[in-house]
């Protein structure tokens, strides 16, 4: 109970940046396309140069298990399976509707929330795991959803639609950030005094500003159409999903971080990623606009538990 209580008070006003997004969102003078600009904001600037930062030191953090990647992925594809069966069994959705359900169960809002909740959480010594995760995070449930929803189309696989989502992904400034930082971390690069201290400045405020524009983001949906659909994606994302990814973790004997690590990530709130997905397939908009906002607000609770149960119990 004191674990718990420790990593709420932790992550409490984290969680309250976002509501203050939220807030500031429904101010009567607010304009929907200044979110938009804030947004492309963090993810071209803050959150980039706090990885680069991050990774230029990789040299000096310490070594990252690989194995993390199947116990977050394999979590992912189990789940991301009994979603489509729940899709199909309970709601009798089609091979699109089950694909994009099946989605929202499995894709966390690991940048905007993972990053700073791990680094404040679990220590910036987590951060190099993330960082894996983070890498392959996009281009792998991306093409998940993608190779579901065109063989239910299609009964086969469009190379032009991976194609398109890889794309998609290596222009993708998180990816380029990792990419570079560890670049430089692997050949030992120092970068310049001024340099650094620029991307130190920025790093400092990615994750406030991050947890802002999640709250701003969640003022666009509401949480009525849809809404036993969104519980229950909601439930699969903050229930089953970090339950199977500890169970693979304990089983591969993951170190504790990083074991942590990959929990924290499964254990969060559903990517807004997936309603882009959702809108681009036409499909199940409400009910992924719903669980966004119910994830987001549940996880305030579910996540420090998790954390609390993973010290207890891990």
């Amino acid at each position: 109970m004191f674990a718990f209580l420790h990593y709420l008070t932790l992550l409490a006003p984290m969680f309250c940046l976002a509501a203050l997004g939220w807030l500031l969102a429904r101010l009567p003078f607010w304009r929907p396309s200044w979110t938009q600009v804030i947004s492309k904001f963090v993810f071209a600037v803050p959150l980039p140069a706090l990885l680069v930062h991050l990774m230029s030191d990789l040299s000096r953090l310490p070594p990252v298990d690989a194995r993390l990647l199947i116990a977050f992925f394999g979590s992912c594809l189990l789940v991301f399976a009994l979603g489509r069966v729940v899709a199909r069994v309970a709601f009798d959705l089609d091979g699109v509707g089950q694909s994009v359900f099946a989605l929202g169960g499995v894709f966390s809002n690991n940048v905007l929330l993972g990053v700073p909740i791990a680094k404040l959480a679990l220590g910036p010594e987590a951060l190099p795991s993330v960082a894996l995760v983070l890498v392959f995070n996009a281009l792998t449930l991306w093409t998940l959803a993608t190779v579901s929803v065109e063989w239910a189309r299609h009964g086969s696989l469009s190379f032009a639609g991976i194609g398109h989502t890889l794309r998609g992904v290596l222009s993708n400034p998180i990816i380029l950030a990792i990419l570079t930082g560890t670049a430089l971390g692997l050949s030992e690069i120092v970068l310049p005094a001024p340099v650094d201290q620029v991307l130190a400045g920025l790093g400092a405020i990615a994750g406030p500003l991050a947890l802002v524009v999640v709250g701003l983001g969640l003022s666009q949906y509401g949480v009525r159409q849809g809404l036993a659909q969104g519980l229950t994606i909601t439930a699969i994302k903050l229930l089953v999903q970090p339950a199977v990814v500890w169970v693979l973790a304990l089983a591969l004997g993951l170190p504790p971080m990083e074991r942590h690590a990959v929990v924290l990530l499964g254990s969060l709130s559903v990517g807004v990623n997936v309603y882009l997905v959702a809108s681009q397939f036409q499909t199940l908009q409400g009910s992924i606009a719903s669980s966004l906002v119910l994830s987001t607000a549940l996880a305030a609770i579910t996540t420090p538990l998790v954390l609390a149960l993973q010290g207890a119990w891990g």
